[in-house]
Parts: C-alpha cells; sequence; structure tokens
C-alpha cells in the first residue's frame, strides 16, 4: 500500500474523532467518512476478549503490547477503529505524530462481532485491515450463520487476504507467524 498525502479533510475528520466526547465504555471510530460511537461490548463479548488477551500475552515478544483501546487508523480509505485487541511492537506507539497509530503496523488484529457491527467486522474491516497489510487478523464472530465462528485471515495481498482459516468454537485455531500461537476456543461460549 503506497503512503499518499493526508489531505485536509482527514485530518479534520482525525480532530473531531480525538475530540468527540465519547461516553464511558463507548468508542469512537471513523466510517464512510465520519465519526460514529459504536456502544459498549456485552458481559460475552468481554470474557471472549480476555481470554485471547492472556493468550496473546503469554505468546508474543515482550517488545509487542496487546491493546485494547488502541486507535488505528487506514488514512488511504479514511477508516480508524479502535479494535477489540490489536497487537504490535511499542516501539510504533513512541512517536508522538503518529497518534492515531497506522494500522499497518499492527501485527494482529482482533474483532469480536457483535449484531449491530457484524458487517462492519466481517466486511468493511476485513478489507481495511487487508488494505493495510495487517498480517493477521482474527474474527471472533458468535453471530455466524454456520454457528459460532474463530477465522484467521492472513497473508495479505493487495487489499485481500489469500489465506483463511476457520474453526467453530470448541476447537483450536492457529495463528500462524508472526504470533506462532495455537487459540483453545473452547471456553469461548
Amino acid at each position: 500500500m503506497g503512503t499518499v498525502a493526508v489531505d485536509e479533510g482527514w485530518r479534520a475528520l482525525v480532530r473531531s474523532w480525538r475530540e468527540t466526547d465519547v461516553p464511558d465504555g463507548w468508542r469512537a471510530e471513523i466510517c464512510e467518512g465520519e465519526v460514529t460511537m459504536v456502544p459498549p461490548p456485552g458481559v460475552e463479548h468481554n470474557l471472549i476478549a480476555d481470554l485471547v488477551h492472556r493468550a496473546l500475552l503469554g505468546a508474543v515478544p515482550r517488545e509487542w503490547g496487546v491493546f485494547q483501546t488502541l486507535g488505528v487508523s487506514v488514512a488511504d480509505l479514511r477508516k480508524l477503529y479502535v479494535p477489540d485487541l490489536v497487537v504490535m511492537p511499542v516501539e510504533a506507539l513512541s512517536r508522538a505524530d503518529l497518534d492515531p497509530v497506522p494500522a499497518s503496523g499492527a501485527k494482529l488484529v482482533v474483532e469480536i462481532v457483535s449484531p449491530a457491527n457484524a458487517r462492519v467486522d466481517r466486511v468493511e474491516k476485513l478489507r481495511a485491515y487487508a488494505e493495510a497489510a495487517v498480517p493477521l487478523y482474527l474474527l471472533i464472530d458468535r453471530f455466524d450463520e454456520h454457528g459460532p465462528l474463530v477465522t484467521v485471515f492472513s497473508e495479505p495481498v493487495a487489499g485481500h487476504y489469500r489465506e483463511v482459516n476457520a474453526a467453530l468454537f470448541g476447537s483450536l485455531i492457529e495463528l500462524p507467524e508472526p504470533i506462532g500461537l495455537k487459540l483453545d476456543t473452547n471456553d469461548f461460549g
């Protein structure tokens, strides 16, 4: 993905995002050219996020962080998301001029689907993270039509993921390098 000069419209959107008064537990994101509000997730959603977070802490290098409230941008697409979890080298966060942080610095992005945001997580964020060349996108979808499903998207090329590996809840699923973890989904619900 090439770097495009950031225009004043994008800067204004990011400024609005930063200045938005967000109620406790809510998140502000930039979708479709405007700042949108995402409601707080439910208990099951939070329990799954905790399980994944704990598993990742034991798998990633010490120099990488596992973040829950990190805004990541795909400026070329005029998108800014706050994923459920982001694995990123801590040094990528050390530059004050990178707020929000480019999604291209992430090693893994995790989204846990809620009924209200299913299409965004399944389609829009999938495309945006592939476009940003995020190596791994983990989509945890309790509401998939085939049953509760965990999907790992990997090998981003030209805005699409070349590899897709899916498993029903209760299975082990592999998060390939750069994470290198077999994630047990048995306790996901």
